[in-house]
């Protein structure tokens, strides 16, 4: 039963080990945004704290259904489906969710005015909306290509790319963001400039690999955007409802003070560095789960996720250890302002406490993709979220005056929610599949 076990992990890291990479090298890429614009200004980087806290929720709708196309046609594959002739439907999907995606974020251009932000602040985080509508479509070809290959378990090039974009785009940002020789300098406008463009080289080098590597057919098969819709739009929902559970709070205390809105983007940046590790072990038992789900083998299935589960809970333990022994010096990795430095130390305790509930939760959640099972993934960010972290992180902010760290005590509390009602609907699932013909 161990060697099972120990198989399943080996199997596990074997794909994740490049999607970790790529997953890395892809917050890298935020990372650097945040760094450089440290570097410029505290302002630059309160600006775009505020910017990107609104464009990603709205992106988050494509890339959340997007995402889930690996585990769908993971589990075609697990029936015998030829999945090559599913690239058209990618593709189509991909195109439509673009146009959707630039229309909702050129749409809330009108509406920086009127949330309060000083009038410098608001014409840069208007600024940076407008390029980023253009940059929809770049990020989530980006995003749909990665996933079409994921679905091969064909993970190296994709992730290897990421890797080298994160070099091409602090290249670029430090070119644009201070200007050099004819270039101006264009703060943080230069940012949104170079997400563009990254984005952009990403996608169109991806699509090219793509025909390369893959013999794709034509094919048009309704199925397959049912299943989308039935898996993604759930999936797409619960991402945007975490994520706009997070973003909001910089929304909030931008308000207050910019100091919060780039405390809150340092915070985020810090776990979301080690977030993508056990993001990548998700992804990478979403397409295992997905494949045992689709050829009913239900001791596998179980072993892959209950393999992912510990894998991620060990190394989120890691990170929350060395976090705690070293706030000042992380931290100062990022910004050089001892005010901003200061305003972060309490959150980073009350972080690693929170990484841990982060690592399960996202885990389950990459399992519910393989089981096409995402309802309750959305269902469990909406109670946590919105009905526990978001009142109980308002209440300790602004009456018990603990401000940014109140609404990360909130945000703890919501995590243990919903590692609570996701475990228990696991095992209900679980109980379902094996008294449905799944092989014992």
């Amino acid at each position: 039963m161990l060697k099972d076990y120990r198989n399943c992990a080996k199997n596990l890291l074997k794909m994740a080990g490049p999607i970790i990479m790529g997953n890395l090298g892809f917050i890298m890429i935020g990372v650097g945004d945040v760094v450089v614009a440290g570097r410029h200004s505290t302002d630059t980087l309160a600006a775009i704290s505020i910017a990107t806290a609104i464009t990603n929720c709205i992106l988050m709708l494509g890339i959340g259904i997007l995402t889930t196309s690996s585990a769908i046609l993971s589990n075609y594959r697990g029936e015998g489906k030829n999945i090559e002739k599913y690239f058209a439907p990618v593709m189509k999907s991909t195109i439509v969710l673009s146009i959707i995606g630039s229309m909702l974020i050129f749409a809330c251009i009108p509406f920086i005015d009127k949330i309060g932000y000083s009038p410098d602040l608001a014409k840069i985080v208007k600024d940076y909306f407008f390029i980023t509508g253009f940059a929809v479509f770049g990020g989530y070809l980006h995003c749909a290509m990665k996933e079409y290959l994921q679905a091969f378990e064909i993970v190296v090039f994709p992730n290897l790319l990421t890797i080298f974009c994160v070099f091409l785009n602090f290249g670029l940002n430090i070119l644009l963001v201070f200007g050099c020789g004819v270039i101006p300098e264009m703060g943080a406008i230069g940012l949104a400039i170079s997400s563009l463009l990254v984005r952009y080289f990403m996608g169109i080098v991806l699509l090219v690999y793509c025909f390369i590597k893959i013999k794709t057919q034509y094919y048009s098969d309704r199925k397959y955007y049912k299943d989308l819709v039935k898996v993604g739009l759930p999936a797409s929902l619960a991402i945007m409802i975490e994520f706009t559970g997070f973003n909001i709070i910089a929304v909030i205390m931008g308000r207050v003070a910019g100091i919060y809105a780039a405390a809150h983007n340092l915070i985020c940046t810090l776990t979301s560095v080690a977030f993508m590790i056990p993001l990548a072990i998700s992804n990478a038992a979403a397409v295992k789960v997905g494949f045992a789900n689709g050829a009913k083998d239900f001791t596998t299935l179980k072993k892959y996720a209950y393999t992912c589960i510990t894998i991620s809970v060990g190394v989120m333990a890691i990170s929350a250890t060395l976090l705690g022994l070293f706030p000042s010096f992380i931290t100062g990795l990022f910004t050089t302002d001892p005010e901003l430095i200061k305003v972060c130390m309490p959150i980073v305790y009350v972080l690693c406490f929170f990484q841990i509930f982060d690592g399960i939760q996202v885990s389950l959640s990459g399992i519910f993709k393989g089981l096409k099972q995402t309802k309750i993934v959305m269902l469990s960010n909406i109670i946590a979220y919105w009905f526990i972290s978001f009142p109980l992180g308002c209440i300790l902010a602004f009456k018990f005056n603990l401000n940014l760290l109140g609404f990360w005590f909130g945000l703890f509390v919501s995590s243990v929610s919903v590692c609570l009602i996701m475990s228990y609907a696991l095992n209900v699932n679980f109980r379902k599949l094996a008294n449905n013909g799944f092989q014992e």
